[in-house]
């Protein structure tokens, strides 16, 4: 009896004991079953075979959703630009305010034309006689200078060839690989090449080219409300002479005096008086006067063919070449102090002896650059030539007036 009792608690016991030990391997193995499917590894993708190395694109999509890569990554905030609006607007009525007694309405209309909606202004000038056949945003291209941005490269070129730094096949190196000739560089504007050519020419010499091209004063004969633009009296604190005669740092050059100096390119050397004709008595009694004569006739050949290569294969090719009708010209973009873009764009044409310079500034937001601005340089030539306003001999004030020489005070 007493056997049997035994027996029957030693039984109990035993599946107690069982019964304890498998609701703990249950625990445990729940426990195992939560821990492997917080760290399993992703299977691999059917389509990469045992054996095989997984490609670079299967290899990063592992990557971006595997646990060891969330652990080490760490939330980034993203990087938001402040938002910098423009103090000038890109597009804005430019023909408001402007006067047109006295100018050319043939030459006007194909100018209006061309700028379109754009905030800028556009000078065209008989560069045989310096008169100003007209002015679209009057007081924009009058009342004050701007930053040259590039357009300064051509006072830059000039300055280099008349102290024989360089002539149109010099090439200058520029980079361990990179080497370039003026021609070039005109044409694809190359900052490092004028800034190199403005170290060697050295600050002095920049300022008295600059000043004999017509920067620093008045390009025109009493015309109401011009300016004189500036030139620094020392070399601009941030990049130096480099800065300045690459993108213009530290100039204030106004459109009439980057028109004065194209039609001393565009004539052999005479930089005329600029004259503005206000009425049809001005415009009858109209006299073209000498200002100076640049010594520059044998430079002019060196330099034209980056000016013409702008056009053809360079940063204004928006202007659009014609080999019968060529345009030559130079760029200019850059930001000026008060934080509006700029887009210069200075040229001429080639059409015998009816030659004509078209000088187009554009203001306002980023989209606004020296190639947008040839390309409306390039329409008011375009637009003349469709009405064959170059095949016309009775142009109005034609250079076969009588050209005076009469001495006329520099001090303006």
């Amino acid at each position: 009896m007493q056997r049997s009792v035994k027996t029957s608690l030693a039984t109990l016991v035993a599946l107690a004991l069982f019964l304890l030990g498998f609701a703990a391997q249950g625990d445990a193995a729940t426990k195992r079953k939560k821990s492997s499917k917080a760290s399993a590894k992703p299977a691999t993708p059917v389509s990469v075979a045992k054996g095989k190395k997984a490609s670079a694109a299967t290899t990063a999509r592992r990557a971006s959703y595997s646990p060891r890569a969330t652990r080490r990554s760490r939330y980034v905030r993203a990087h938001r630009v402040a938002y910098s609006p423009w103090v000038t607007p890109t597009f804005a009525d430019s023909t408001y305010g402007d006067n047109v007694d006295g100018e050319d309405l043939t030459v006007r209309r194909a100018a209006v034309e061309a700028l379109g909606p754009y905030n800028g202004s556009v000078v065209v000038v008989d560069p045989q006689t310096g008169r100003i056949l007209t002015i679209v945003n009057q007081k924009l291209a009058l009342s004050g200078g701007f930053i040259p941005c590039s357009t300064v490269k051509i006072v830059t070129g000039l300055a280099a060839l008349s102290e024989g730094l360089v002539d149109r096949t010099t090439r200058l190196p520029l980079s361990r690989r990179v080497a370039m000739d003026l021609t070039e560089a005109l044409a694809r504007s190359n900052n490092p090449y004028f800034a190199k050519l403005g170290n060697q020419l050295g600050f002095d010499r920049v300022h008295q080219y600059a000043k004999l091209f017509g920067l620093g004063e008045r390009a025109g004969l009493d015309i109401p409300g011009e300016m004189p633009g500036a030139l620094p009296s020392e070399p601009p604190k941030g990049g130096g002479v480099g800065m300045m005669t690459s993108f213009g740092t530290g100039i204030s050059m106004t459109s009439l005096q980057l028109a004065s100096l194209m039609s001393a390119l565009a004539n052999g050397g005479t930089m005329y008086y600029l004259q503005y004709p206000r009425n049809q008595a001005e415009a009858d009694a109209f006299v073209p006067q000498v200002r100076r004569h640049l010594d520059i006739q044998k430079w002019i050949p060196e330099i034209t063919p980056g000016m013409m290569g702008a056009v053809e294969y360079g940063t204004a090719r928006r202007a659009h070449y014609d080999p019968n009708e060529p345009i030559l010209g130079k760029t200019g973009t850059c930001t000026d102090p008060q934080r509006a873009h700029m887009g210069w764009f200075g040229s001429f044409n080639q059409v015998d002896n009816n030659k004509l310079v078209v000088v187009v500034m554009l203001t306002g937001g980023g989209n606004v650059n020296g190639p947008v601005a040839a390309g409306v340089a390039g329409n008011v030539y375009r637009n003349l030539s469709g009405q064959r306003y170059f095949a016309s001999s009775s142009r109005p004030f034609s250079p076969n007036a009588l050209i005076s020489t009469q001495c006329c005070t520099d001090s303006r």
